[in-house]
């Protein structure tokens, strides 16, 4: 299939398409035109990609896991599970540390805006 054909299937712009096979994740095979040709599993391997994004892996780890994908599915194969785990313990810790500094800013946006509140004044 075209890549326009692919686009229209996953829901994917070409121009992200064409990202995902720069960054190795997607290949396709070239017409004599020029045009890009993919394979009938071409869709089946955007939905995996987009499934691995959403879960907050970067494209470098999507491209070490695209062998070890299982299926049609996002299932993995349990020789990188280790790898899955030490991804999500660096999103828990990436979560802790936001929460920290959402707590910080709240407190500093708390005491800024008593400070800037007008004090009272004595009528006579």
């Amino acid at each position: 299939m075209k890549i326009g054909e692919l686009a229209r299937e996953t829901g994917v712009s070409v121009r992200l398409l064409r990202y995902y096979e720069e960054q190795g994740l997607l290949t396709s095979h070239r017409a004599p035109g020029g045009h890009r040709h993919y394979t009938a599993d071409a869709s089946t391997t955007v939905t995996q990609i987009r499934t691995l994004l959403a879960a907050g892996l970067p494209t470098k780890v999507i491209r070490d896991l695209m062998p070890c994908l299982i299926g049609d599915g996002p299932e993995v194969a349990p020789c990188v599970l280790d790898h899955l785990r030490t991804q999500l313990d660096a999103l828990d810790s990436r979560i802790t540390h936001l929460h920290q500094a959402r707590s910080a800013l709240s407190t500093l946006l708390t005491t800024s805006t008593r400070a800037a509140q007008p004090l009272p004044t004595r009528s006579s």
